[in-house]
């Protein structure tokens, strides 16, 4: 008899890579000439990504290219969780911070797209901050991967321990 094949799905940032679109960024932003003289800046602040400029629209361009550069490092938007930009001083700021893990809400929600479009006989389970997935047939949670893969969901989502 075969036995249960399972994954999880989970959401997860890998740090070093936004690090490193964060440092390329702020290097483009220090070299490009239509940032010369505007205060133009983006670093870390705490567990999140601050972005200053002297106007809207330049904090909007350097959010721009910090986006550029993390799609090239293969990390998915929907990790940057981001406000509006505000008035601070002389200067506007921006504060985005980074989404981990899947909340009890999304978790529930991904459940629910899994039961009613998935195979029947695949069973999920939340645990924590993930969900485990999991079937008698191999065939059929490739097909919840695809499922998921196509829904619009506002998390990334990556699809680790398969076993």
């Amino acid at each position: 008899m075969a036995s249960e094949s399972s994954f999880d799905v989970v959401s997860k940032v890998d740090r070093q890579e936004v690090d490193n679109a964060l440092n390329q960024a702020a290097k483009e932003i220090a070299q490009r000439y239509d940032f010369k003289g505007t205060g133009a800046s983006v670093a870390w602040s705490g567990e999140s990504i601050a972005i200053a400029a002297n106007s809207e629209d330049r904090v909007m361009a350097v959010l721009d290219v910090l986006q550029t550069k993390l799609i090239r490092r293969g990390v998915s938007l929907k990790v940057l969780d981001t406000g509006e930009p505000r008035a601070s001083g002389k200067e506007y700021r921006l504060d985005s911070a980074l989404k981990e893990g899947l909340s009890q809400d999304d978790a529930k929600r991904i459940g629910k797209i899994v039961r009613e479009g998935g195979p029947k006989g695949v069973k999920t389970q939340v645990t924590g901050d993930e969900l485990r997935v999991s079937a008698k047939s191999r065939d059929d949670l490739q097909a919840v991967i695809a499922l998921l893969k196509d829904a619009d969901l506002d998390v990334a989502l990556q699809f680790v321990n398969y076993r």
